[in-house]
């Protein structure tokens, strides 16, 4: 099984406001590194996009370990997730999972994957969160100059 080492960002001006995503994936020494923009999202489906579209670009069923300064993101993931599948998609409250769509295809995508989910302190000088948040600030401003 191959292994991927992945870190995503997501980034919003505004919440809601635009915002953008980016991240890092390491495989075999070498690094690929993504973007992307949305002219009108929140902070919270921006870090799901971002780990969205770096699955996605994964060719085969794979090993990751997936870093996110989100812990929504990592939570829903790894504590919530379940009993949100349990209830038919709605909270502890009764109400409906926001974002479900997403979340929908991140449990799709673990499936897929063996998926450690990992969190990082964002903000906090760690090199590739850092570079993660870079690329996901830059789509926004590269969408703002279009």
């Amino acid at each position: 099984m191959q292994k991927f080492l992945i870190y995503t960002d997501g980034a919003c001006k505004g919440n809601p406001g635009p915002g953008g995503f980016g991240g890092l994936i390491f495989h075999n020494g070498k690094k690929q590194e993504f973007k992307g923009a949305n002219p009108s999202t929140t902070n919270n489906i921006m870090e799901m996009t971002a780990a969205i579209e770096a699955l996605k670009k994964l060719k085969e069923p794979s090993e990751v370990e997936l870093y996110t300064d989100s812990e929504y993101l990592v939570k829903g993931m790894t504590e919530w997730m379940s009993n949100w599948v349990r209830r038919n998609w709605t909270t502890s409250t009764k109400k409906p999972v926001k974002n479900k769509e997403l979340w929908q295809e991140l449990r799709r995508l673990d499936a897929t994957h063996k998926i450690t989910w990992k969190w990082v302190r964002g903000h906090a000088g760690h090199p590739e969160n850092e570079r993660a948040d870079q690329l996901a600030n830059e789509a926004i401003a590269e969408m703002a100059r279009r």
